[in-house]
This record gives structure tokens, C-alpha cells and sequence, in this order.
């Protein structure tokens, strides 16, 4: 099975589409999604919440019929498709501000906040999460906070997951990712890579770069 990750930024055009049906994932875990968004073949489920007028905070898109489940947070998504549960979320970001949905005072409140929702709702294994987590989960951290990181840190590990993205770079140099996919450890996985969101004649579809993997059961 093969995984895809994505935040498409609010935008969605015929670009997007093409780039998302040549990756040829079975299973998209997409952030900042337009309303817009279709792709032939694929079936969808957003986030109950909205990000901005016309755009929600995540989505799972499948390649075979998906079985929508409750936002575990209001700025995730979450599914189940083949026995696995796929779970799509945006986590706080330092200028995000006190609004809904953020709960604390500082980014390492709102982000602790945010990942003891999910873990009083995601399940314990057969689980693949990811999105756009704002955190790099090594070097220089530029969007989140060393605290958050802790925090997101302590949870992958008290849920044995794996997460093969976070060695991965950004698409600026000398950064690593701060969107990721993760894994339960009754699962496995390989292959896992960064692809440019730019258009063919070099423009950005995004200003985010989306990374895909491939995975198996145990």
C-alpha cells in the first residue's frame, strides 16, 4: 500500500489533481484542503472543521472505499480503509494564535493540548497518522517550538510508532520535514521520499513538498 502526505496550502487545480493521480497512492493523508478538491477514482472524507471559508484543516482520500470516522481533533481527519485506521491532522504552528481550535496559553500548552485529544481518540495500533505536524523532529526547529517537539516526541513513543519521514528534508535547505506519516509498529514500511509540489514549469502548487512511503502489515 502505498502512502501519500500533503498540505495543499488551500489551493486545488487541474495541476494538483494530475500530480496527486501520478504519484499513485492508494491513500492520501492530505492538510489545508479546498473544498474543490475531487480526483477520479478517489474517495474522500474532510475534516468536519474549517480552516478558513471553503477550506478544511485535513482529509483522507482513497483509492478503495473508505469508511469515514469522527475528527479525533477538530483540525484532523480520520478513516478507516482496509482494516486500518488513517488519521490526518494539523498540529499547532507558533503564530497560530488562541483561537479555536488551539486550547493553552503557549505553543507547548496548544500543542500538548492537541496530542492529548488524539490520543484519547486515535486507536493503539493498525494506525497510520500524519499531515502537517510543524515540527521538524530533529535539527532546527522554525515553525513549532523545542517544548511541542518534546511533547509530539513523548507521544510517538508511548505509541510505539514509526515515523520514516523524519530523517526527510524540507524543500529548504537545511531543514527537515515538518510534514510526516507515521506508523504503528505492527506495520511496516520502506521507500519513503520527499517529491517537489512545483508545477512543471516551475511553479509552486504548493509551499509545502509532500512525501509518500510504502507500507505493509506485519
Amino acid at each position: 500500500m502505498r502512502i501519500g502526505t500533503w498540505n495543499l496550502a488551500g489551493r486545488w487545480t487541474d495541476e494538483h489533481a494530475s500530480l496527486i493521480t501520478d504519484l499513485g497512492c492508494d491513500v492520501w493523508l492530505l492538510t489545508e484542503v479546498s473544498e474543490r478538491l475531487s480526483v477520479d477514482g478517489y474517495d474522500l472524507h474532510l475534516s468536519t472543521g474549517e480552516m478558513a471559508q471553503r477550506r478544511r484543516w485535513a482529509a483522507v482520500l482513497s483509492r478503495t472505499t473508505l469508511a469515514p470516522a469522527g475528527d479525533p481533533h477538530p483540525a484532523s481527519a480520520m478513516a478507516q480503509v482496509d482494516g486500518l485506521t488513517f488519521c490526518s491532522s494539523i498540529l499547532p504552528w507558533r503564530s497560530c494564535g488562541n483561537s479555536f481550535p488551539w486550547v493553552g496559553e503557549r505553543h507547548t500548552d496548544k500543542t500538548q493540548a492537541t496530542l492529548d485529544a488524539l490520543d484519547r481518540n486515535l486507536p493503539r495500533s493498525a494506525l497510520v497518522w500524519g499531515g502537517d505536524w510543524n515540527h521538524a523532529l530533529s535539527g532546527s526547529e522554525y515553525v513549532g517550538s523545542i517544548g511541542g517537539r518534546a511533547h509530539l516526541t513523548a507521544f510517538l513513543t508511548g505509541r510505539d510508532m514509526r515515523v520514516p519521514t523524519a530523517e526527510l528534508p524540507h524543500h529548504i535547505e537545511p531543514l527537515l520535514s515538518i510534514d510526516h506519516i507515521a506508523h504503528t509498529g505492527d506495520l511496516t514500511s520502506r521507500d519513503a521520499t520527499r517529491f517537489s509540489s512545483k508545477s512543471p514549469d516551475g511553479r509552486r502548487l504548493s509551499d509545502h513538498d509532500g512525501y509518500v512511503l510504502t507500507l505493509t502489515r506485519t
